[in-house]
């Protein structure tokens, strides 16, 4: 068992977890540099997916590039569902999930334009 050592006094308090699994609340900044970081790492790795014909060692690469570069400044869910997941959780609020939601549909639609134009 994973928790193996918990007596019951310590499966009564919250603390316990808290300090022994690192279980904090987390609750996100949200600033204008947040929602253009969202932008810039979806078209960023809509605009890799479009580039690399489908290869998957590109994708995998530029999502994690994408994740590494934007992550400190807005959480780097780069993906609606992700930002849907953070809402569900409690970590978004509803106004947050539909601006970061809104963001990422422009960066990607914009990756798409920019991938058309520079392909025509």
């Amino acid at each position: 068992m994973i928790l193996k050592g918990i007596t019951e006094q310590n499966k009564q308090d919250t603390s316990f977890l808290h300090k022994y699994f690192l279980i904090t609340e987390y609750k996100m900044r949200v600033t204008t540099a947040s929602y253009l970081a969202e932008f810039v790492g979806t078209f960023f790795f809509i605009l890799s997916i479009f580039a690399s014909g489908g290869n998957a060692l590109v994708i995998g690469a530029a999502l994690a590039l994408a994740i590494f570069l934007i992550a400190s400044v807005s959480g780097g869910m780069v993906n609606p569902a992700v930002s849907f997941a953070m809402f569900l959780n409690g970590t978004l609020s509803i106004a947050e999930f539909v601006g970061y939601a809104v963001v990422q549909l422009l960066g990607g639609a914009s990756a798409y334009y920019a991938y058309k134009m520079v392909k025509a």
